[in-house]
Protein backbone atom coordinates (compact mmCIF):
# COMPACT_ATOMS: atom_id res chain seq x y z
CA UNK A 1 0.00 0.00 0.00
CA UNK A 2 1.21 3.47 -0.91
CA UNK A 3 1.92 6.44 1.39
CA UNK A 4 -0.84 8.16 1.52
CA UNK A 5 -0.47 11.79 -0.17
CA UNK A 6 0.10 14.40 2.49
CA UNK A 7 -1.85 17.25 0.52
CA UNK A 8 -5.21 15.29 -0.32
CA UNK A 9 -4.80 13.43 3.38
CA UNK A 10 -5.24 16.59 4.86
CA UNK A 11 -7.41 18.19 2.57
CA UNK A 12 -10.13 15.38 3.33
CA UNK A 13 -9.48 15.41 6.65
CA UNK A 14 -10.74 18.36 6.40
CA UNK A 15 -13.68 18.39 4.77
CA UNK A 16 -14.85 14.79 6.80
CA UNK A 17 -17.46 15.78 8.53
CA UNK A 18 -18.99 17.50 5.96
CA UNK A 19 -18.33 14.60 3.35
CA UNK A 20 -19.92 12.38 5.78
CA UNK A 21 -23.12 14.59 5.77
CA UNK A 22 -23.48 13.79 1.77
CA UNK A 23 -26.86 13.19 0.83
CA UNK A 24 -26.12 11.51 -2.71
CA UNK A 25 -28.94 14.17 -4.15
CA UNK A 26 -26.81 14.30 -7.33
CA UNK A 27 -27.23 18.43 -7.43
CA UNK A 28 -23.46 18.62 -7.87
CA UNK A 29 -23.94 16.43 -11.06
CA UNK A 30 -26.25 18.92 -12.94
CA UNK A 31 -24.08 21.74 -11.63
CA UNK A 32 -21.04 20.55 -13.23
CA UNK A 33 -20.47 21.41 -16.67
CA UNK A 34 -18.04 18.49 -17.87
CA UNK A 35 -20.10 15.81 -16.35
CA UNK A 36 -23.04 17.82 -18.47
CA UNK A 37 -20.89 17.49 -21.55
CA UNK A 38 -19.68 13.59 -20.98
CA UNK A 39 -22.24 11.88 -18.75
CA UNK A 40 -19.40 10.20 -17.10
CA UNK A 41 -19.64 9.95 -13.52
CA UNK A 42 -16.25 9.97 -12.99
CA UNK A 43 -16.44 13.46 -14.24
CA UNK A 44 -18.69 14.91 -12.23
CA UNK A 45 -17.84 15.82 -8.14
CA UNK A 46 -19.47 13.02 -6.77
CA UNK A 47 -17.19 10.67 -8.86
CA UNK A 48 -14.43 13.19 -8.54
CA UNK A 49 -14.27 12.82 -4.82
CA UNK A 50 -15.19 8.78 -4.44
CA UNK A 51 -11.53 8.91 -6.93
CA UNK A 52 -10.04 10.72 -4.28
CA UNK A 53 -10.88 8.65 -1.28
CA UNK A 54 -9.90 5.56 -2.94
CA UNK A 55 -6.41 7.33 -3.34
CA UNK A 56 -5.99 8.45 0.41
CA UNK A 57 -6.99 5.49 1.55
CA UNK A 58 -4.34 3.32 -0.50
CA UNK A 59 -7.02 1.54 -2.99
CA UNK A 60 -5.77 3.51 -5.88
CA UNK A 61 -2.61 5.00 -6.73
CA UNK A 62 -2.16 8.48 -7.06
CA UNK A 63 -0.45 7.90 -10.30
CA UNK A 64 -3.12 6.01 -11.97
CA UNK A 65 -4.60 7.34 -15.40
CA UNK A 66 -8.18 7.06 -13.90
CA UNK A 67 -7.19 8.79 -11.27
CA UNK A 68 -5.38 11.81 -12.99
CA UNK A 69 -7.46 12.04 -16.10
CA UNK A 70 -10.71 13.19 -14.61
CA UNK A 71 -8.87 15.18 -11.84
CA UNK A 72 -7.42 17.49 -14.85
CA UNK A 73 -10.30 17.05 -16.86
CA UNK A 74 -12.31 19.22 -14.27
CA UNK A 75 -12.91 22.90 -14.58
CA UNK A 76 -12.36 24.02 -11.03
CA UNK A 77 -15.78 26.29 -11.32
CA UNK A 78 -17.01 25.41 -8.04
CA UNK A 79 -20.82 25.26 -9.40
CA UNK A 80 -20.81 22.14 -7.29
CA UNK A 81 -20.52 24.19 -4.14
CA UNK A 82 -23.06 26.39 -4.60
CA UNK A 83 -25.37 23.87 -4.66
CA UNK A 84 -24.19 21.26 -2.12
CA UNK A 85 -26.27 21.15 0.53
CA UNK A 86 -23.63 19.69 2.99
CA UNK A 87 -21.32 22.86 2.23
CA UNK A 88 -18.56 20.60 0.70
CA UNK A 89 -15.82 23.08 0.05
CA UNK A 90 -14.82 20.68 -3.32
CA UNK A 91 -12.13 23.85 -4.52
CA UNK A 92 -9.75 22.79 -1.73
CA UNK A 93 -10.09 19.22 -2.54
CA UNK A 94 -9.37 19.33 -6.02
CA UNK A 95 -6.40 21.64 -5.59
CA UNK A 96 -4.82 19.11 -3.04
CA UNK A 97 -5.66 16.41 -5.32
CA UNK A 98 -3.49 18.41 -8.24
CA UNK A 99 -0.79 18.70 -5.56
CA UNK A 100 -0.04 15.31 -5.12
CA UNK A 101 -0.73 14.85 -9.20
CA UNK A 102 2.02 17.14 -9.66
CA UNK A 103 4.13 15.55 -7.04
CA UNK A 104 4.14 12.57 -8.50
CA UNK A 105 5.20 13.95 -11.51
CA UNK A 106 2.01 13.29 -13.62
CA UNK A 107 -0.01 15.40 -15.80
CA UNK A 108 -1.33 15.97 -18.78
CA UNK A 109 1.94 15.93 -21.35
CA UNK A 110 4.02 18.63 -22.84
CA UNK A 111 1.47 21.64 -22.05
CA UNK A 112 1.22 20.90 -18.69
CA UNK A 113 5.19 20.73 -17.93
CA UNK A 114 5.46 23.85 -19.90
CA UNK A 115 2.61 25.51 -18.04
CA UNK A 116 4.48 24.25 -14.91
CA UNK A 117 7.64 25.71 -15.99
CA UNK A 118 6.52 29.24 -16.90
CA UNK A 119 4.81 29.20 -13.42
CA UNK A 120 8.21 28.53 -11.81
CA UNK A 121 10.34 30.22 -13.62
CA UNK A 122 8.13 33.42 -14.82
CA UNK A 123 4.91 33.73 -12.80
CA UNK A 124 7.25 34.10 -9.44
CA UNK A 125 9.21 36.59 -10.97
CA UNK A 126 7.62 40.10 -11.43
CA UNK A 127 10.66 40.98 -13.56
CA UNK A 128 10.45 38.07 -16.22
CA UNK A 129 6.49 38.34 -15.68
CA UNK A 130 6.62 42.10 -16.81
CA UNK A 131 8.53 41.38 -19.61
CA UNK A 132 6.59 38.34 -20.86
CA UNK A 133 3.35 40.37 -20.52
CA UNK A 134 4.80 43.18 -22.55
CA UNK A 135 6.02 41.38 -25.17
CA UNK A 136 2.58 39.91 -25.61
CA UNK A 137 1.29 43.04 -26.00
CA UNK A 138 4.04 43.90 -29.02
CA UNK A 139 2.86 41.22 -30.80
CA UNK A 140 -1.17 41.99 -29.99
CA UNK A 141 -0.61 45.10 -30.99
CA UNK A 142 1.02 44.19 -34.06
CA UNK A 143 -2.24 42.86 -35.34
CA UNK A 144 0.00 40.04 -36.68
CA UNK A 145 -2.37 37.59 -35.01
CA UNK A 146 -5.69 39.20 -36.45
CA UNK A 147 -3.84 38.66 -39.94
CA UNK A 148 -3.08 35.31 -38.94
CA UNK A 149 -6.89 34.64 -38.01
CA UNK A 150 -8.32 36.60 -41.16
CA UNK A 151 -6.65 34.49 -43.22
CA UNK A 152 -7.83 31.82 -42.29
CA UNK A 153 -5.24 29.22 -42.50
CA UNK A 154 -6.92 26.31 -40.62
CA UNK A 155 -5.56 23.27 -41.12
CA UNK A 156 -2.06 24.93 -41.42
CA UNK A 157 -1.96 26.45 -37.84
CA UNK A 158 -1.97 23.74 -35.10
CA UNK A 159 -5.82 24.37 -33.33
CA UNK A 160 -3.92 25.29 -30.06
CA UNK A 161 -2.15 27.80 -31.74
CA UNK A 162 -4.84 29.19 -33.87
CA UNK A 163 -7.02 29.74 -30.51
CA UNK A 164 -3.77 31.00 -28.49
CA UNK A 165 -3.34 33.70 -31.22
CA UNK A 166 -7.34 34.26 -31.51
CA UNK A 167 -7.19 34.41 -27.03
CA UNK A 168 -3.95 37.47 -27.39
CA UNK A 169 -6.27 39.29 -29.73
CA UNK A 170 -9.48 39.56 -28.24
CA UNK A 171 -7.78 41.38 -25.23
CA UNK A 172 -7.20 44.27 -27.23
CA UNK A 173 -9.46 47.31 -26.59
CA UNK A 174 -10.17 47.28 -30.18
CA UNK A 175 -10.81 43.59 -30.86
CA UNK A 176 -13.97 42.65 -32.74
CA UNK A 177 -15.12 39.26 -33.41
CA UNK A 178 -15.33 40.27 -36.99
CA UNK A 179 -15.06 42.83 -39.65
CA UNK A 180 -16.39 46.18 -38.34
CA UNK A 181 -19.98 46.34 -38.86
CA UNK A 182 -23.69 48.07 -37.85
CA UNK A 183 -23.42 50.68 -34.82
CA UNK A 184 -19.63 49.57 -34.46
CA UNK A 185 -16.80 51.65 -35.82
CA UNK A 186 -12.91 52.14 -34.61
CA UNK A 187 -11.98 55.14 -33.46
CA UNK A 188 -9.49 56.76 -31.99
CA UNK A 189 -7.64 53.15 -31.06
CA UNK A 190 -11.27 51.80 -29.48
CA UNK A 191 -14.53 50.81 -30.16
CA UNK A 192 -17.16 53.48 -31.04
CA UNK A 193 -20.72 52.72 -30.46
CA UNK A 194 -23.23 55.03 -31.44
CA UNK A 195 -20.42 57.57 -30.92
CA UNK A 196 -20.02 56.31 -27.83
CA UNK A 197 -15.92 54.63 -27.11
CA UNK A 198 -16.69 52.27 -24.60
CA UNK A 199 -12.79 51.32 -24.26
CA UNK A 200 -10.38 53.53 -22.66
CA UNK A 201 -6.98 54.94 -24.91
CA UNK A 202 -4.54 53.16 -25.85
CA UNK A 203 -1.88 54.91 -23.76
CA UNK A 204 -4.11 54.19 -20.90
CA UNK A 205 -4.52 50.58 -22.13
CA UNK A 206 -0.08 49.98 -21.57
CA UNK A 207 0.08 52.94 -18.88
CA UNK A 208 3.03 51.53 -16.71
CA UNK A 209 2.29 51.20 -12.79
CA UNK A 210 2.14 53.91 -9.92
CA UNK A 211 1.21 54.43 -6.61
CA UNK A 212 -1.12 56.86 -7.18
CA UNK A 213 -4.05 55.34 -10.05
CA UNK A 214 -6.58 57.54 -11.86
CA UNK A 215 -7.43 61.07 -10.37
CA UNK A 216 -9.05 61.96 -7.09
CA UNK A 217 -11.86 63.79 -6.26
CA UNK A 218 -11.51 66.85 -4.19
CA UNK A 219 -13.27 65.17 -1.55
CA UNK A 220 -11.91 61.84 -0.17
CA UNK A 221 -14.90 60.29 1.45
CA UNK A 222 -13.06 56.93 1.77
CA UNK A 223 -10.17 54.77 0.46
CA UNK A 224 -9.47 51.53 -1.36
CA UNK A 225 -6.56 48.80 -2.18
CA UNK A 226 -6.37 47.99 -5.97
CA UNK A 227 -5.37 44.55 -6.78
CA UNK A 228 -4.13 44.78 -10.52
CA UNK A 229 -3.48 41.81 -11.38
CA UNK A 230 -0.94 40.02 -13.41
CA UNK A 231 -3.15 39.47 -16.61
CA UNK A 232 -5.12 42.08 -16.29
CA UNK A 233 -2.38 44.87 -15.77
CA UNK A 234 -0.51 43.31 -18.38
CA UNK A 235 -3.19 42.82 -21.30
CA UNK A 236 -6.16 44.70 -19.59
CA UNK A 237 -4.79 47.78 -17.85
CA UNK A 238 -7.47 49.98 -19.14
CA UNK A 239 -9.62 47.77 -17.01
CA UNK A 240 -7.75 48.83 -14.23
CA UNK A 241 -7.69 52.46 -14.72
CA UNK A 242 -11.52 52.26 -15.80
CA UNK A 243 -11.79 50.44 -11.84
CA UNK A 244 -10.07 53.40 -10.27
CA UNK A 245 -11.39 56.55 -12.18
CA UNK A 246 -15.39 54.84 -11.68
CA UNK A 247 -14.68 54.45 -8.16
CA UNK A 248 -12.63 57.94 -7.16
CA UNK A 249 -15.98 59.26 -8.90
CA UNK A 250 -18.01 57.94 -5.98
CA UNK A 251 -15.44 59.96 -3.44
CA UNK A 252 -13.36 56.33 -3.35
CA UNK A 253 -9.74 57.24 -2.98
CA UNK A 254 -7.71 54.24 -4.85
CA UNK A 255 -3.97 53.13 -4.40
CA UNK A 256 -2.31 50.55 -5.99
CA UNK A 257 0.36 49.06 -3.66
CA UNK A 258 3.93 48.65 -4.60
CA UNK A 259 5.45 45.04 -4.48
CA UNK A 260 1.44 42.93 -5.12
CA UNK A 261 2.54 39.94 -7.27
CA UNK A 262 0.36 37.42 -9.02
CA UNK A 263 -2.32 36.34 -6.98
CA UNK A 264 -1.45 32.38 -7.57
CA UNK A 265 -4.57 31.55 -8.34
CA UNK A 266 -2.87 29.86 -11.54
CA UNK A 267 -0.42 27.78 -9.37
CA UNK A 268 -3.04 26.77 -6.98
CA UNK A 269 -4.85 25.76 -9.92
CA UNK A 270 -1.87 23.94 -11.47
CA UNK A 271 -1.11 22.28 -8.22
CA UNK A 272 1.85 23.94 -7.23
CA UNK A 273 0.39 25.09 -3.80
CA UNK A 274 3.81 26.07 -2.61
CA UNK A 275 3.95 28.47 -5.57
CA UNK A 276 0.86 29.69 -4.55
CA UNK A 277 2.24 30.59 -0.89
CA UNK A 278 4.68 32.16 -1.91
CA UNK A 279 2.83 35.03 -4.30
CA UNK A 280 -0.05 35.22 -1.07
CA UNK A 281 2.88 35.88 1.83
CA UNK A 282 3.96 38.97 -0.89
CA UNK A 283 0.89 40.18 -1.03
CA UNK A 284 -0.15 40.30 2.34
CA UNK A 285 2.96 41.87 3.20
CA UNK A 286 2.00 44.35 0.27
CA UNK A 287 -1.27 45.11 1.06
CA UNK A 288 -1.39 45.02 5.10
CA UNK A 289 0.17 48.68 5.77
CA UNK A 290 -3.01 49.93 5.05
CA UNK A 291 -4.46 48.40 7.84
CA UNK A 292 -8.46 47.37 6.91
CA UNK A 293 -8.64 49.21 3.71
CA UNK A 294 -10.76 47.10 1.49
CA UNK A 295 -8.74 45.26 -1.15
CA UNK A 296 -10.67 46.20 -4.49
CA UNK A 297 -10.21 43.42 -7.79
CA UNK A 298 -11.85 43.72 -10.83
CA UNK A 299 -11.02 39.88 -11.63
CA UNK A 300 -13.23 36.89 -10.52
CA UNK A 301 -10.18 34.80 -10.57
CA UNK A 302 -7.81 37.03 -8.40
CA UNK A 303 -10.45 38.02 -5.76
CA UNK A 304 -11.55 34.54 -5.41
CA UNK A 305 -8.13 33.44 -5.16
CA UNK A 306 -6.99 36.34 -2.92
CA UNK A 307 -10.04 35.73 -0.36
CA UNK A 308 -8.87 32.24 0.07
CA UNK A 309 -5.44 33.31 1.37
CA UNK A 310 -6.89 32.32 5.27
CA UNK A 311 -6.88 28.51 4.11
CA UNK A 312 -3.96 28.55 1.79
CA UNK A 313 -1.72 29.67 4.62
CA UNK A 314 -3.60 28.45 7.53
CA UNK A 315 -0.56 26.31 8.90
CA UNK A 316 2.11 28.65 7.96
CA UNK A 317 2.72 30.05 11.80
CA UNK A 318 3.80 33.57 10.82
CA UNK A 319 1.04 34.23 8.04
CA UNK A 320 -1.72 32.26 9.59
CA UNK A 321 -2.82 35.24 11.51
CA UNK A 322 -2.13 37.67 8.93
CA UNK A 323 -3.81 35.86 6.14
CA UNK A 324 -6.95 35.77 8.27
CA UNK A 325 -6.98 39.32 8.73
CA UNK A 326 -6.14 39.94 4.95
CA UNK A 327 -9.14 37.71 3.44
CA UNK A 328 -12.11 39.88 5.04
CA UNK A 329 -10.93 42.56 3.11
CA UNK A 330 -11.25 41.40 -0.66
CA UNK A 331 -13.82 43.01 -2.67
CA UNK A 332 -15.09 42.72 -6.37
CA UNK A 333 -15.10 46.37 -7.91
CA UNK A 334 -18.92 45.78 -8.07
CA UNK A 335 -19.45 44.98 -4.32
CA UNK A 336 -17.29 47.69 -3.24
CA UNK A 337 -19.97 49.71 -5.57
CA UNK A 338 -22.48 48.14 -3.84
CA UNK A 339 -21.14 49.56 -0.54
CA UNK A 340 -19.94 53.47 -1.62
CA UNK A 341 -23.26 53.86 -4.27
CA UNK A 342 -23.18 54.18 -7.64
CA UNK A 343 -23.42 57.89 -9.09
CA UNK A 344 -25.84 58.29 -12.19
CA UNK A 345 -23.61 59.14 -15.89
CA UNK A 346 -24.50 59.95 -19.28
CA UNK A 347 -26.44 57.61 -21.19
CA UNK A 348 -25.54 54.87 -23.34
CA UNK A 349 -28.60 55.02 -25.56
CA UNK A 350 -29.47 52.17 -28.80
CA UNK A 351 -27.34 49.29 -27.11
CA UNK A 352 -28.34 45.80 -26.01
CA UNK A 353 -26.06 44.23 -23.46
CA UNK A 354 -25.95 40.58 -22.24
CA UNK A 355 -23.91 39.73 -18.62
CA UNK A 356 -21.77 36.47 -18.17
CA UNK A 357 -21.10 35.52 -14.83
CA UNK A 358 -17.76 34.63 -13.89
CA UNK A 359 -17.45 31.09 -11.98
CA UNK A 360 -15.16 32.58 -9.52
CA UNK A 361 -16.64 35.62 -8.82
CA UNK A 362 -20.09 34.00 -8.53
CA UNK A 363 -19.16 31.14 -6.45
CA UNK A 364 -15.99 32.14 -5.06
CA UNK A 365 -16.72 35.60 -3.89
CA UNK A 366 -20.80 35.23 -3.97
CA UNK A 367 -20.72 38.49 -6.29
CA UNK A 368 -24.28 37.06 -8.20
CA UNK A 369 -26.31 40.68 -8.37
CA UNK A 370 -23.81 43.64 -8.02
CA UNK A 371 -22.36 43.46 -10.62
CA UNK A 372 -25.91 43.35 -12.54
CA UNK A 373 -26.74 46.37 -10.40
CA UNK A 374 -23.84 48.13 -11.60
CA UNK A 375 -25.13 47.60 -15.02
CA UNK A 376 -28.77 48.45 -14.24
CA UNK A 377 -27.14 51.66 -13.39
CA UNK A 378 -26.23 52.95 -17.16
CA UNK A 379 -29.23 54.98 -18.32
CA UNK A 380 -29.83 53.73 -22.12
CA UNK A 381 -28.58 50.53 -21.21
CA UNK A 382 -30.95 47.52 -22.51
CA UNK A 383 -29.60 44.21 -20.60
CA UNK A 384 -30.78 40.69 -22.31
CA UNK A 385 -30.74 37.92 -19.94
CA UNK A 386 -28.47 35.18 -20.89
CA UNK A 387 -29.54 31.59 -20.50
CA UNK A 388 -26.61 29.40 -18.03
CA UNK A 389 -25.07 33.04 -17.40
CA UNK A 390 -23.86 31.16 -14.37
CA UNK A 391 -22.16 28.30 -16.32
CA UNK A 392 -18.86 28.21 -17.01
CA UNK A 393 -17.58 29.48 -20.47
CA UNK A 394 -15.04 26.73 -20.69
CA UNK A 395 -11.62 29.17 -19.71
CA UNK A 396 -10.70 28.24 -16.69
CA UNK A 397 -7.41 29.47 -16.55
CA UNK A 398 -5.34 27.65 -18.78
CA UNK A 399 -8.01 24.65 -19.82
CA UNK A 400 -8.70 25.93 -23.09
CA UNK A 401 -5.07 24.83 -23.94
CA UNK A 402 -4.39 21.76 -22.40
CA UNK A 403 -8.27 20.08 -22.27
CA UNK A 404 -9.31 21.99 -26.02
CA UNK A 405 -11.43 19.72 -26.53
CA UNK A 406 -14.24 19.82 -23.64
CA UNK A 407 -13.18 22.99 -23.48
CA UNK A 408 -14.66 23.77 -26.88
CA UNK A 409 -18.02 21.71 -26.05
CA UNK A 410 -18.23 23.98 -22.96
CA UNK A 411 -17.67 27.28 -24.97
CA UNK A 412 -19.80 26.16 -28.01
CA UNK A 413 -22.77 25.64 -25.65
CA UNK A 414 -22.16 29.29 -24.32
CA UNK A 415 -21.74 30.83 -27.49
CA UNK A 416 -25.31 29.67 -28.96
CA UNK A 417 -27.27 31.10 -25.90
CA UNK A 418 -24.88 34.76 -26.25
CA UNK A 419 -26.03 34.56 -29.66
CA UNK A 420 -30.17 33.71 -28.43
CA UNK A 421 -29.71 36.88 -27.34
CA UNK A 422 -29.21 39.12 -29.86
CA UNK A 423 -26.69 41.76 -27.71
CA UNK A 424 -23.94 43.91 -29.39
CA UNK A 425 -21.86 43.85 -26.15
CA UNK A 426 -20.98 41.09 -23.56
CA UNK A 427 -20.14 42.45 -20.26
CA UNK A 428 -18.13 40.10 -17.79
CA UNK A 429 -16.01 40.43 -15.14
CA UNK A 430 -12.90 38.08 -15.86
CA UNK A 431 -9.86 38.49 -18.14
CA UNK A 432 -9.76 34.76 -18.41
CA UNK A 433 -13.82 34.55 -19.86
CA UNK A 434 -13.19 37.90 -21.62
CA UNK A 435 -10.20 36.18 -23.67
CA UNK A 436 -12.50 32.61 -23.95
CA UNK A 437 -15.88 34.26 -24.86
CA UNK A 438 -13.75 36.75 -27.59
CA UNK A 439 -11.81 33.75 -28.95
CA UNK A 440 -14.69 31.77 -29.10
CA UNK A 441 -16.83 34.59 -30.74
CA UNK A 442 -13.95 35.60 -33.22
CA UNK A 443 -13.31 32.15 -34.50
CA UNK A 444 -17.16 31.56 -34.55
CA UNK A 445 -17.52 34.88 -36.38
CA UNK A 446 -19.91 36.54 -34.43
CA UNK A 447 -20.64 39.95 -34.21
CA UNK A 448 -19.87 40.76 -30.40
CA UNK A 449 -17.63 43.03 -28.44
CA UNK A 450 -16.94 41.87 -25.05
CA UNK A 451 -16.17 44.13 -22.25
CA UNK A 452 -16.07 44.51 -18.24
CA UNK A 453 -18.93 45.92 -16.64
CA UNK A 454 -16.69 48.74 -14.94
CA UNK A 455 -15.47 49.76 -18.45
CA UNK A 456 -19.08 50.54 -19.94
CA UNK A 457 -19.76 52.70 -16.15
CA UNK A 458 -16.53 54.06 -17.01
CA UNK A 459 -17.87 55.44 -20.55
CA UNK A 460 -21.12 56.30 -19.39
CA UNK A 461 -19.07 58.66 -16.37
CA UNK A 462 -16.83 60.35 -18.87
CA UNK A 463 -19.76 61.62 -21.38
CA UNK A 464 -21.10 62.82 -18.37
CA UNK A 465 -17.58 64.94 -17.72
CA UNK A 466 -17.40 63.18 -14.51
CA UNK A 467 -13.32 63.67 -15.36
CA UNK A 468 -11.17 66.63 -15.19
CA UNK A 469 -10.35 65.32 -18.64
CA UNK A 470 -10.52 62.69 -21.50
CA UNK A 471 -7.89 60.12 -20.09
Amino acid sequence: MRNRPTQLAGALGAEEGKLLACVHCGLCLEACPTYVQTGDENDGPRGRLYLMRAVEEGRLGVESRSFTRHIERCLGCRACESVCPSGVEYGQLLEAARADIAAAGRGRGFTSRALRFALRHVWLHPARLRLAFRLARLLRDSRLPRLLLRAKLKGLLPARVEFALALLDSSSAASLSDETVGRFSEAKGGVSVEGADITSTAAASNASTSEEIGRSTETKESAALLFQGCVTEGLFARVNRATARVLEAQGCRTRAPRGQVCCGALHAHAGDLEGARRLARRNIEAFEDAGAAPVVTNAGGCGAMLASYAQLLARDEAFAARARAFSPRVRDVSQQLADVGIREGARLDRLTATYDASCHLLHGQKARVEPLRVLSTIRGLSLAPLEGSDVCCGGAGVYNLVEPELSSRVLEEKLRHVRETGAQILATGNPGCHMQIGAGARLAGMKLRVAHPVELLDESYRRAGFYRNDE
